[in-house]
């Protein structure tokens, strides 16, 4: 009987927990799943394929332009009804995807799908950190971890079976019974939050949100170019990308030298240890899980002579290994801290992308499957452990915007480790295992890198010390 307040508190927070997933999991899976469907879009409005990339395209830019202004209007409105608005805008747009007359018009429709995944996404890791607290973080965000794991692998799975059964535009509006059941159960799971008075008086940093929002976003089309092209000298390459880092300067510049409008990302945070550590592990994890994500199945594809679908279930081991990993690794990071975890997940993985660095022709895909386990094994205990301890070292009211920062290097790791293995394949070869090689090693290189940071990884559950933020502080937002 002395037990039962405390089961009754994790029953509600795995509930509260699974309410947000099953909301959040829907701007995971349609970042990947709708490429499946690019050539019945096509076909469809006879569209050429520079004008068919920005169906995805458009999303990506969209969300991330949005991602900056979430940790402000999550102060201002309240985390619940920007959940509550945010679901309805995507449920809207997605809809409105499914019955788009041309290509124009579902181009600007998924533009608004990413807005509302551009506060979706972060706004997820933003509910669950403060349903947890810093004494559960790590095994939220090892739950979390699993999402972000599968998103990559079920999405592609998920809608080449809806796309075969009943053509593109039902993927859009698969959306539609997933989202009203996680309205119904967020209007009644999901604890209120009111803002602040004084967090309510801050007013919207527009000048900073117009350079860090479309500077991100600049330096993700860049990148995404960068990938299409396969080189990083284009014109399309060059030219967002300077003034990417020109805008994210200027809003650098603006920051650091604000006085009565609090910026929307105070760049202090980074003086933060715990917390730069944690997001910049994060961010390297994504260049090297990408980048082997990336050119594993055009190394079944070119090497091999396997089929599209067929490279696709190989390559499923990468994530599945990772989203059996971050429950266990978030669990255990609460218990026995994250360095540790982190540093033997860093090293197996190590190991696993050194594997791949040693194929050929010859091997035999068993091996390359183990070692795809092995290296989602590995990344996925230094993903949950990483998160935990950013969550466990930042005080309350920063969460919002330590979330945000986390989502924006994620994206960008993410978009570097795709550009750098297109590039590499491209440069040196798509068809001889010596393309291969050099991407795998990039990608051991990128590995080593994680190792370092694992190692500097903070296990302290409060921040103390050397570690202690020196942003100004402010009282925290009720609930």
């Amino acid at each position: 009987m002395t037990h039962a307040p405390s089961d009754r508190t994790d029953a509600t927070l795995l509930v509260q927990i699974g309410v947000v997933l099953l909301g959040g999991i829907m701007g995971i899976l349609n970042s990947s799943m709708v490429t499946v469907g690019n050539h019945a879009i096509a076909t469809q409005f006879g569209s050429s394929v520079s004008t068919l990339g920005w169906v995805s395209t458009g999303y990506l830019l969209a969300l991330t332009v949005t991602i900056p202004v979430t940790a402000w209007a999550v102060d201002r409105v309240g985390g619940k009804r920007l959940w509550l608005g945010s679901l309805v805008l995507f449920l809207a747009a997605s809809v409105a995807c499914g019955l788009a007359w041309d290509i124009g018009s579902l181009i600007f429709f998924r533009v608004v799908q990413g807005i509302g995944a551009g506060v979706l996404d972060p706004l997820v890791l933003v509910l669950l950190a403060r349903a947890a607290g810093p004494a559960r973080a790590g095994r939220v965000m090892g739950l979390m971890g699993l999402v972000l794991s599968l998103g990559p692998v079920l999405g592609p799975v998920l809608g080449g079976a809806v796309l075969q059964g009943f053509g593109w535009r039902s993927m859009f509006m698969i959306n539609l019974p997933i989202i009203v059941i996680a309205f119904l159960l967020a209007l009644r799971f999901v604890p209120e939050d009111q803002p602040g008075a004084e967090q309510h008086r801050d007013r919207l940093d527009v000048v900073g949100l117009a350079l860090v929002g479309p500077g991100i976003a600049l330096l993700v089309l860049a990148l995404s170019q960068a990938a299409e092209r396969g080189a990083f000298g284009a014109w399309q390459v060059v030219v967002p990308l300077v003034l990417g880092l020109v805008l994210v300067v200027g809003y650098g510049v603006k920051a650091l030298g604000a006085r009565k409008i609090p910026p929307l990302v105070d760049l202090r945070l980074f003086l933060h240890r715990g917390f730069t550590v944690s997001v910049a592990v994060m961010g390297l994890s994504g260049i090297a899980n990408f980048a082997v994500f990336f050119a594993l199945p055009l190394y079944y594809q070119k090497i091999h002579g396997t089929g599209a679908s067929e490279s696709g279930l190989l390559i499923a081991p990468l994530g599945l290994g990772a989203a059996a990993a971050m429950p266990l690794a978030g669990r255990l990071s609460d218990k026995l801290g994250s360095r540790t975890l982190a540093v033997a997940g860093a090293l197996v993985a190590l190991v696993a992308v050194f594997g791949f660095t040693q194929i050929d022709g010859d091997t035999n895909q068993l091996w390359t499957v183990v070692a795809g386990l092995a290296s989602g094994l590995g990344m996925g205990f230094v993903g949950a452990p990483a998160m935990g301890a950013m969550y466990r070292t930042l005080p309350p009211h920063l969460v919002p915007q330590g979330s945000s920062v986390l989502y924006m290097l994620n994206q960008l790791g993410a978009s570097v480790g795709i550009a750098a293995a297109a590039f590499i394949l491209q440069t040196v070869g798509s068809t001889t295992i010596g393309g291969f090689h050099a991407t795998y090693w990039f990608a051991f290189g990128a590995t080593v890198v994680v190792l370092i940071g694992a190692l500097l990884i903070s296990d302290r559950a409060t921040p103390t010390g050397g570690d202690r933020p020196v942003v100004e502080e402010r009282e925290p937002t009720a609930g």
